[in-house]
């Protein structure tokens, strides 16, 4: 007779949105071993091994000591960790040594315990007694799905006493508490940088080595991270999961999710102290700082000139090879760069949606508006160090710069020297237009 592996009181609360899968699959039938029931809770177990840890769980017995080695990045006096349960007891051991003998076939992912890869393994077959109507997701246990049910309800029952930041684990709030404290338990013997995590410190083991463990079936790509890989399966299948409420664009990742919401919400939490202006992107911000700094990291290789930016230093290189991949099909005029053509269409179609409210003058970007409206306030951020005079945007800005400089541009055609790229292509148009 098959007997059921779950039974105990107080699970009604979570059961509400979670299916279970056929009884034969809930059972397990071992010939000549009675249930043992438990007289507190009506927990029923499968063998006296079973019974016996569920009875610790609800006492204080805790019969497997544990000592901390000496010499671990622990940074704790030595004490003796007590655990009810072997199992937890030899998975304690595993942060320590780091040793991960479990490995999935499916995926290469590897793990400190066998129940861990079990627990894994749902992912890749589907199959599990627990699984959400609200999203489908199939899990092992009940104690994964009260946890998993937490992203749908928002609970989060972890506190950080610090800083008041919640938590839906008490894995997470713990790693989480590390950040208050500095403690980095987990240090690289190959460059001596320290993590807090241990799944950060083992990703970083893999820069040193060169491993990447999550290769792609598709494309041959491979990763050194498993979320890394999961992310990328989704340009094949195409699944898009992150969808907005607002318009309802849906996004790959969280990341652009995340950034594409603050479009419809005007947020701009990262904030430049020197003139104030604000950006929704943290690698716009850091761009942005160079203007003010005058670092200039991505230089062209053919006439040295620096660039704030990849994405400027990869426009310029055009004006080398005379690429111009954009072209306007009103005109047929051509352009080195995405922007430019976009700009250039709105003068056919006269669409300029951002207005003045001041003198009522379009503009064909909320850039070029913002630009624009320092005419009226007087506003001129884009201060030069050398000289002191201020500009109103950061193009005459750079401009300027270059008549503290010695770089020149010289005319092909009678060797006249400019200070401005386009001063010296004016210059050149006039030979052509003479000849």
């Amino acid at each position: 007779m098959g007997e059921r592996l779950f039974g105990g009181k107080g699970d009604s609360e979570y059961t509400a949105n979670f299916s279970q899968v056929p009884d034969h699959m809930l059972t397990k039938k071992t010939p000549g071993v009675k249930p043992c029931e438990s007289s507190a809770c009506r927990e029923v177990s499968i063998g006296h091994s079973s019974f016996h840890r569920h009875i610790r769980a609800g006492t204080e017995h805790k019969p497997y000591a544990y000592k901390e080695h000496e010499g671990k990045l622990y940074m704790r006096k030595q004490h003796k960790k007590v655990f009810s349960h072997r199992h937890s007891f030899r998975t304690h051991e595993t942060p320590l040594t780091g040793d991960k003998p479990y490995d999935c076939k499916e995926c290469g992912r590897t793990f400190n315990s066998l129940t861990s890869l079990q627990r894994h393994m749902v992912r890749h077959n589907g199959h599990g007694p627990y699984i959400c109507k609200l999203c489908g997701k199939v899990l092992a246990h009940l104690s994964s799905y009260r946890i998993h049910a937490r992203i749908h309800t928002g609970e989060k029952p972890y506190k950080c006493e610090q800083c008041g930041k919640a938590f839906r684990t008490s894995s997470s709030i713990r790693a989480h508490e590390r950040t208050h404290t500095g403690e980095k338990r987990y240090r690289c013997k190959e460059c001596g940088k320290a993590f807090i995590h241990y799944s950060t410190f083992h990703r970083h083991k893999r820069s040193h080595t060169g491993e990447k463990p999550y290769e792609c079936k598709e494309c041959g790509k491979a990763f050194i991270d498993y979320s890394s890989f999961h992310r990328h399966k989704r340009s094949h299948t195409g699944e898009k999961p992150y969808e907005c409420k607002e318009c309802g664009k849906a996004f790959i990742y969280f990341s652009s999710f995340h950034r594409h919401k603050r479009s419809h919400t005007g947020e701009k939490p990262y904030e430049c102290t020197e003139c104030g202006k604000a950006f929704n992107l943290p690698s716009t911000f850091r761009i942005h700082k160079r203007t003010h700094t005058g670092e200039k990291p991505y230089e062209c290789k053919e006439c040295g000139k620096a660039f704030s930016c990849s994405g400027s230093l990869h426009t310029h290189k055009k004006t080398h090879t005379g690429e111009k991949p954009y072209e306007c099909k009103q005109c047929g005029k051509a352009f080195s760069h995405l922007r430019s053509v976009q700009r250039h269409i709105k003068a056919h179609t006269g669409d300029e949606p951002y207005k003045c409210e001041i003198c009522g003058k379009g503009a064909y970007t909320p850039s070029a508006l913002q630009t624009h409206e320092r005419i009226h306030t007087g506003e001129k951020p884009y201060e030069c160090k050398q000289c002191g005079k201020a500009f109103t945007c950061s193009s005459s800005f750079r401009y300027h710069e270059r008549s503290h400089t010695n770089t020149l541009y010289e005319c092909k055609e009678c060797g006249k020297a400019f200070i401005y790229p386009t001063s010296c292509q004016r210059c050149e148009r006039t030979h052509t237009i003479n000849i």
